[in-house]
């Protein structure tokens, strides 16, 4: 196994990490821009007003791309154990 072996191994894994977390960080940047214009436009600073619609979209962000995911990791799991006997060698 060499440096380069490795660090394509863990290049990989930081690719299929940040496919993994992209989405709901995506959804819950624009739903907080979205909620802070709106607090900017109307002045309400109430607290909860931030908070809760971006736990909500969020939620609903995990559970949409959850199926995908699961996918995602599962490939990667299977590539890297399959190609156990070609990482010893």
């Amino acid at each position: 196994m060499t440096a380069e072996f490795v660090v394509g191994i863990m290049a990989e894994a930081i690719k299929v990490t940040l496919f993994m977390s992209a989405p709901v960080l995506i959804v819950c940047l624009v739903v907080g821009v979205a909620i802070s214009l709106f607090q900017a436009v109307t002045q309400i600073q109430e607290m909860t007003l931030a908070y809760v619609p971006k736990i909500v979209a969020c939620f609903v962000a995990l559970v949409a791309a959850l199926p995908w995911m699961i996918n995602l990791i599962i490939n990667f799991t299977h590539n890297l154990f399959s190609n156990i006997p070609n990482y010893v060698k």
